[in-house]
């Protein structure tokens, strides 16, 4: 098959799950036989490659501009002559509803990765949430098929709108054996730090996460990987809430150096809440780092038993005192989550987009979708 992934940053993956997605079921559609082409963005100052682990690429630009960046680049490419020809289309981002007929009028199938809850996400005022909750319906009215990566995510489209989706979750690495050699670089030893990765925005709640750890009677030190590139006001309360027990690294992008930083840490701070299954607490899980993580119904998906979790600073700040107390019992759980995890597997995540998209050629996948129109009163928490 010919298959498009549209709507994504694109690869090499650098920024979010999304484009982790996107290249590692990517390359492996390639390795299966498939044609993959994805419509990516420049970045300034780096190599816009043809290929890239037999992936064709397709170089678009965006508006820089929050609010229109992932929708303008989205335009671009499914009006892209690379288009032409394509058997099926994997749009990502139910944001980029309001385009799907042009892929459909190109008489492209398409089925559309629907994300989480974008609109509970606060950095949108009120113009951006409802753009979000309308695209959400034009999502279910427009595509082939829907693709939810959570349990959580499926249960909100049935619930909202009485509409199926094809549940395929993330991949989770698993690290056996891996190289903490790297941490002497940023004066840190395994086991001596806590460690959250996290895009600073406030449904991630890092601010709540450095808060807590200030409370908290922690001796080993907090290391905060993340910046906010849309945010400097909220970047400077995080910056403000913190004690000099916590060190900021900002962005880390050398992958090696972050699977050691995930590795070698006595435990994972996990604040993220409204984006389904989370491709970072998936890697930390299986790197073997036991997890704290704000109490959401995705999380505990992921986690079951072998996690712990907070809704608020106090109670964060109570885990991190349990993890320092006991960390043989934080090592049983981190061994017994990363054997857990294991069901999170790339091959079978592309073998699942693999299916799917054969469905879609063979028009078999649309199941129950619908006008798009929400069931009853519309939920808003």
């Amino acid at each position: 098959m010919r298959i498009a992934m549209i709507g994504t940053r694109g690869v090499p993956a650098r920024y979010g799950g999304f484009e982790t997605a996107v290249e590692e079921i990517g390359a492996r559609l390639v390795a299966g036989g498939h044609e993959v082409r994805v419509f990516c963005r420049p970045v300034p100052g780096e190599s816009q490659p043809a290929t890239y682990r037999g992936m064709a690429l397709t170089w678009l630009p965006a508006m820089r501009r929050r609010s229109l960046e992932t929708l303008s680049h989205t335009a671009r490419s499914v009006l892209h002559r690379e288009l032409a020809g394509v058997d099926v289309a994997l749009v990502f981002n139910a944001a980029n509803a309001p385009l799907l007929p042009v892929v459909r009028a190109r008489r492209v199938p398409v089925a559309t990765h629907v994300d989480g809850l974008e609109w509970q996400r606060a950095k949108w005022g009120p113009a951006g949430r409802r753009y979000y909750r309308l695209a959400e319906s034009l999502a279910v009215r427009w595509s082939d098929a829907l693709v939810a990566d959570a349990a959580g995510i499926a249960d909100y489209y049935r619930r909202e709108f009485d509409a199926d989706t094809v549940q395929i979750a993330y991949g989770a690495p698993i690290l056996e054996h891996p190289s903490l050699d790297r941490l002497g670089e940023l004066d840190l030893q395994p086991g001596g730090y806590h460690v959250v990765v996290a895009r600073f925005e406030p449904e991630n709640h890092v601010l709540e996460i450095v808060e807590g750890y200030r409370r908290s009677t922690a001796r080993l030190s907090l290391v905060v990987v993340g910046s906010a590139p849309y945010s400097e006001a909220y970047t400077a309360s995080v910056h403000a809430a913190a004690d000099d027990r916590v060190r900021f690294l900002g962005g880390v992008w050398d992958q090696e150096l972050l699977d050691q930083l995930y590795a070698g840490a006595l435990s994972y701070l996990h604040g993220h809440s409204v984006g389904g299954t989370n491709p970072s607490l998936l890697r930390a899980v299986g790197a073997g780092t036991a997890v704290i993580a704000w109490d959401v119904d995705f999380n505990r998906e992921v986690l079951g038993e072998h996690g712990r979790f907070f809704r608020d600073s106090a109670a964060l700040a109570a885990e991190l005192a349990a993890a320092e107390a006991d960390p043989a019992e934080v090592g049983r759980r981190a061994a017994a989550a990363q054997q857990d995890v294991r069901r999170y597997n790339w091959d079978d995540v592309a073998a699942a987009y693999e299916t799917l998209c054969r469905d879609l050629l063979e028009g078999r996948a649309r199941g129950r979708l619908g006008s798009g129109r929400r069931q009853g009163s519309s939920r808003t928490r």
